[in-house]
């Protein structure tokens, strides 16, 4: 049995990592300056950024139609048995849901599992759904594997910017302007499928500090580690920043990625994070 692997372009893995394992993607939608942008094929986040320091104001998401999924699950089954559609965080987006009505007209020969995650958390699920389909697991088994590494994985991030955050109702105004003033950057990471807490730092020093002691830290209690580091447009001098603070540490390199348009809507310029996922799980 071949199984085909579909994703979104929320994973944040380019068209040509995509092409090299044989994942389709669909993309999630943009809506900025009045039209509607397929992520990734018609808008980059720089896009976003230097549209909003013009005026324009701040865009809006949404996710693929049933009829977008159903169109690439039929084209997969073209040349596989089975379908594994893996997808952002259903507490962050309807893209999943609208993969679970899609696949209802293929007769269980689409399998559809929420991440519980996004941005490369998705990502590094993908890559290892692509690994073991290609080792010849049965779906069962694959999507036993993809929920132990969620169990295990970590998102840790922090922002240049409070200001996108209030926008998109994570915090309060007064709280952001508090923020701003102390120069305190929140530590954000992703709990149960959402965004979350994971506390405050003075200065951007600091924050890059505390990423590269979280990987250490996680990579001592879980041993054999991925790591990917992934940033917003201008954040890539605080990538080099982790990278210098992570040399010389054991793990296995995911590489640096760009997030795409729909992810940086949400967190903004200046975004820095790492993911974290055992080797085995």
């Amino acid at each position: 049995m071949t199984i085909a692997i579909v994703t979104d372009s929320t994973s944040d893995l380019t068209p040509e990592l995509l092409a090299q394992i044989g994942v389709k993607s669909v993309p999630l939608y943009v809506l900025f300056d009045g039209k509607m942008h397929k992520d990734g094929l018609e808008i980059r986040p720089q896009d976003i950024f230097t549209g909003l320091k013009a005026g324009k104001k701040t865009p809006s998401t949404s996710q693929p139609s049933p009829a977008e999924f159903a169109a690439v699950y039929t084209e997969a089954l073209q040349v596989a048995d089975e379908v594994l559609s893996l997808h952002i965080s259903g507490q962050m987006s309807g893209t999943v849901g609208s993969a679970r009505l899609a696949a209802q007209e293929f007769g269980g020969k689409v399998t559809v599992v929420d991440s519980r995650s996004v941005s490369m958390g998705l990502g590094l699920r993908v890559l290892r759904a692509a690994e073991l389909a290609h080792q010849g697991l049965s779906m069962n088994e694959i999507v036993r594997q993809l929920e132990a590494a969620a169990s295990k994985a970590d998102i840790r991030f922090t922002v240049d910017t409070l200001d996108f955050l209030r926008i998109n109702g994570r915090i309060g105004g007064a709280q952001a302007l508090l923020g701003s003033l102390l120069n305190i950057k929140p530590i954000l990471v992703v709990k149960d499928g959402r965004v979350d807490s994971g506390g405050r730092v003075r200065g951007h020093k600091k924050a890059v500090a505390d990423l590269v002691e979280h990987v250490r830290k996680y990579t001592a209690a879980h041993g054999s580690t991925r790591v990917a580091v992934m940033c917003t447009p201008g954040g890539e001098e605080y990538v080099k920043e982790v990278r210098a603070g992570l040399a010389g540490m054991q793990f296995e390199d995911m590489g640096d990625h760009m997030i795409g348009a729909v992810v940086a809507t949400h967190a903004g310029p200046g975004t820095v994070g790492v993911t974290l996922e055992p080797v085995t799980v």
